[in-house]
Parts: C-alpha cells; structure tokens; sequence
C-alpha cells in the first residue's frame, strides 16, 4: 500500500501524519486490498473560518477508485469526517465484491 500525504499551504507536521496514518489504519483493517491513498490536507482563504481546513482522499482499490472531501473548522475533525465516509465507501465497496456469487438455482422436474 502506497500511502502519500501532503499539504497545500500547509506544512503537515510529523504529529499530524502520524494521526492521518492512524486513522487510515481502520480503514486497512476493513479491506486489504488497498492499492494507493492519496491524502491532500489544504486551508483555504476564505471569509467564513467554519469551512476553512479541507482534507481530500482518493483511495485505488483493486477494481475501483474512490474518492471523498470533507472540511471543517478544525483540521483533525475533517481527517475524522473524512475517515468516517472512506470507511463507508470502503464497506459498500467491499459488500459488492462479495455478493457476486448466488446459489444455483434448484431443478424443478
């Protein structure tokens, strides 16, 4: 698993990539066969400070790519909102791979 993580007029501190990491765990405890994760931690600019810190992820998995964004007041809170939407997206996700196999259908004679 490839993991990048990087900032956008940001610095990411040692402290703030060993919480994305860890919150990232959950995530490989669900599914393994994680391929590569993107995170782009930005602060924008912007006149309202609730939406300011903004936290990105793309996920490749084997068969599929997802994404999700998530912004908040707080840098932390958006890592955990973002957490929280990979985890459901990875479960859907991990759902559909295992509900492909049916039982056969029995004879009727």
């Amino acid at each position: 698993m490839n993991l990048t993580i990087s900032g956008h007029h940001l610095e990411v501190t040692p402290s703030l990539r060993s919480y994305v990491t860890t919150k990232l765990d959950r995530i490989s405890r669900h599914f393994d066969q994680l391929v590569d994760i993107k995170v782009l931690l930005t602060v924008e600019n912007q006149k309202e400070k609730e939406r300011r810190q903004r936290a990105e992820c793309s996920i490749h998995v084997k068969g599929n790519d997802l994404f999700a964004e998530s912004a908040n007041e707080d840098l932390y809170a958006a890592v955990d909102e973002l957490v929280d939407k990979l985890d459901r997206q990875v479960g859907r996700h991990k759902d559909r791979l295992q509900n492909h196999s049916h039982e056969p259908a029995k004879r009727m004679m």
